[in-house]
């Protein structure tokens, strides 16, 4: 069975037992700085995990798009994947234990004729904070399940919240025994022999797990369960690894065709990689030095040097990226869509890298070797800080190169150089740009609002999805970069020179409080996520047309800032666009 027939049969299921399908929401969340990344399904949903009524109602089924960061090393073995795709269903205040786990059972045993025997399950063993979940035990009996199938785990396995804080609660995850032999008598699905994988997993969110540690009841009893894709599909289809089935298998064997060197660890982390970035890309991501787009060049990065490894030809990429989105055009439309940018984007990244990676890896090669002539298996902090001060050598990077040698890096002393060296550029910057400017005068705080104005005309003009990407601001002008796909239009410059001219007109107050950064993003102020904020931070409002975390300085009123005018708007990056404007009294 495909993947997009797992999906598809899964949502009908759902649709069918008085559920609304509901979209996926994007990769990168909205509203939410906590995170890089969508990580789960129940993610989005956490406003009305906790009493938030949602538009479609009380029961809902959707597929999620997730990305998890913390396996990105681990790629390249026959099982992780940073992005994935989660099934799920979802009870808000509505049913309860008993009809999940039986729509849960039927589903896998009809739908998915899935034999009752190659099925186990996991209930909450109790503790201090939470019973003994024998309700789960005795329902998953009543179904079909054997009592010898039934096992009980304490919080590390049977208990579900992301982060430290939110709603959460015990859990009862199903498992897949794929036939393998027991790896001894006391194999059970929390052995990592391989014989049990775990396919399904129904969270029964009726806690909230406070800052402090303790536990509260929710206002209602929620059900969150998420079942892989992916690994579904793996298993259905009787498959060793999730990189056999259709969705990778073209790619891996256009890979297998074009290279000189053959690692079936380096395709892997090619095929994943790029799946991946193609699908940040599509949701609006785009390569940085910081927070998701520092992830996203890191994957795009990796990818190209194992690329090189198994001597493929880069000018290959475009061509790859092609055959992947007709591969995966029927599950995810949207790739099709952003083909071009997708193509653009991870073009221009391996093109920066290339340099970057010949260079740094002739000189990594010369540490290697002086190492091991002098009978050391560690490279210092100091040599892997150089590699990224002067060569720009990613310490990832590094990193990997010096397990393939036979080398440890000295990760310890590399943090401590680079929270040095960061430390005095943060000295310079405060000395060189005091509130972000070029320097204090009256037209460079003037220009330094308009910026907040102009932000605020993008997002009506263009979409809510704009978002600034960087400023330079100097008595005689500003600059402002933004995330967009397109060139602007004739029609599109016009209408925001009026938006901005007209608020200007208004003569709107700004008003200028501080509060804790939590208050603030709660309050809907946009901010910049590649800016490090402090606790307390600064909050401008002018009107009801913008809300922005700033350092400022700022003027009081937008009558102060005379007529605005953009003099060319042009392309800054891939997927950034720049905008130079004057201000005219």
């Amino acid at each position: 069975m495909k993947a997009i027939d797992i999906r598809n049969k899964y949502l009908n299921y759902f649709e069918k037992h008085g559920h609304k399908v509901i979209p996926s929401a994007p990769l990168i969340p909205e509203n939410d700085p906590s995170v890089l990344f969508n990580t789960a399904g129940m993610q989005p949903l956490v406003p009305y995990l906790l009493g938030k009524k949602h538009p479609e109602g009380t029961r809902l089924t959707d597929y999620q798009k997730c990305v998890r960061t913390n396996d990105i090393d681990e790629v390249g073995d026959n099982r992780h994947l940073t992005y994935f795709e989660m099934l799920g269903n979802w009870s808000l205040g509505d049913y309860f234990k008993k009809e999940a786990i039986s729509m849960s059972f039927e589903f896998l045993t009809k739908e998915l004729n899935i034999p009752v025997e190659k099925l186990s399950v996991t209930c909450f063993a109790g503790d201090e904070d939470c019973p003994r979940d024998k309700e789960t035990a005795s329902i998953w009996k009543s179904v079909g399940i054997p009592e010898n199938h039934i096992y009980y785990f304490g919080k590390d396995d049977n208990w579900w919240i992301a982060g430290e804080e939110g709603p959460c609660g015990p859990d009862t995850e199903m498992f897949y025994d794929t036939g393998k032999p027991a790896c001894s008598e006391k194999c059970n699905p929390s052995c990592d022999c391989g014989k049990y994988v775990e396919i399904w997993n129904n969270v029964f969110m009726e806690y909230y797990k406070n800052k402090d540690g303790s536990y509260s009841k929710l206002k209602q009893k929620n059900v969150d369960t998420g079942l892989g894709l992916e690994r579904m599909a793996m298993l259905l289809q009787g498959k060793e690894t999730p990189f056999d089935i259709e969705v990778f298998k073209p790619v891996m064997d256009k890979l297998a065709e074009l290279q000189k060197n053959d690692y079936i660890d380096s395709r892997r982390i090619v095929t994943e990689h790029l799946r991946t970035s193609m699908m940040i890309i599509s949701d609006g991501g785009r390569p940085s030095n910081v927070d998701r787009g520092y992830v996203l060049r890191r994957l795009i990065r990796r990818m190209t040097r194992h690329m090189n490894k198994l001597e493929i030809n880069l000018d290959e990429i475009p061509n790859i990226i092609d055959l992947y989105i007709d591969t995966l055009k029927d599950l995810y439309p949207e790739l099709d869509k952003n083909r071009e940018t997708i193509k653009n984007v991870i073009v221009e990244e391996k093109n920066k890298f290339i340099k970057t990676l010949a260079n740094g890896e002739k000189e990594f090669n010369k540490e290697a070797v002086k190492a091991k002539e002098t009978g050391k298996n560690i490279l210092e902090g100091a040599i892997v800080f150089r590699l990224y001060d002067t060569f720009g050598f990613p310490p990832e990077v590094t990193n990997e190169l010096a397990k393939e040698n036979n080398l440890k890096i000295d990760l310890e002393g590399f943090d401590k150089l680079f929270k040095e060296h960061q430390e005095k550029s943060r000295e310079g910057a405060k000395q060189k740009f005091k509130g972000g400017l070029a320097d204090q005068s009256e037209e460079s705080i003037a220009y330094h609002t308009a910026t907040h104005l102009l932000n605020a005309a993008l997002k009506e003009v263009i979409g809510k999805d704009v978002h600034q990407r960087g400023s330079n601001i100097t008595s005689e002008r500003m600059r402002f970069d933004f995330s967009c796909d397109h060139k602007m239009t004739d029609e599109e410059k016009a209408k925001t020179e009026e938006l901005v001219n007209k608020w200007i007109d208004e003569s709107l107050e700004v008003k200028c409080e501080e509060m804790s950064k939590e208050e603030a993003i709660k309050s809907g102020a946009e901010c910049m996520f590649i800016e490090k904020y402090p606790d307390i931070v600064t909050v401008y409002t002018i009107g009801n047309i913008s809300k922005e975390l700033c350092g400022g300085p700022h003027v009081k009123n937008t009558k102060e800032l005379g007529h605005f005018k953009i003099k060319k708007e042009e392309a800054s990056s891939a997927g950034v666009r720049r905008i130079k404007a004057i201000l005219i009294k």
